[in-house]
């Protein structure tokens, strides 16, 4: 998950948010043994080279589920390899797994490889996405 989370930092260029205040050994372990998390790094020579990030999220209203795909990042070298989208096919088959209906995912407006890449494997839809602050958590309140 170190390694995982500063080549998200680096392809991001976010390196304070990925590696600022990295969780504990005993968050992480937590996390990854959680049901809902997702998590899968791509592998060159024993180094990461990309991996994908994502949640499941038990659905209400019908016995199912969707996976929210988070973070999803290449190093710079290793792009136009097709490495994201086999990170992509991969989730693919867990949600299959897990009953899963969806998989969704956002995309910055001028992020337009991201947006190539989302366009080429799934249907585009216009929304618009909100940042709610809580009050005494991390966020800007």
């Amino acid at each position: 998950m170190e390694a995982l989370l500063l080549t998200f930092g680096e392809a991001f260029d976010d390196v304070e948010t990925y590696s600022g205040n990295r969780p504990s050994a005993a968050y992480l372990e937590r996390l990854l043994s959680s049901d809902s998390f997702i998590a899968i790094a791509a592998l060159q020579d024993s180094e990461v080279v990309g991996g994908i990030a994502a949640y499941e999220l038990i659905k209400f209203e019908q016995e199912r589920s969707e996976i929210y795909i988070y973070d999803l990042a290449v190093a710079a070298t290793h792009r136009r390899q097709g490495i994201a989208t086999a990170l992509i096919q991969e989730v693919k088959k867990i949600a299959k797994v897990r009953g899963a209906y969806v998989i969704y995912v956002q995309a910055d407006i001028d992020d337009e490889p991201a947006i190539a890449l989302y366009t080429k494997l799934g249907v585009r839809e216009e929304v618009l996405h909100f940042d709610i602050a809580v009050e005494n958590g991390n966020g800007t309140a």
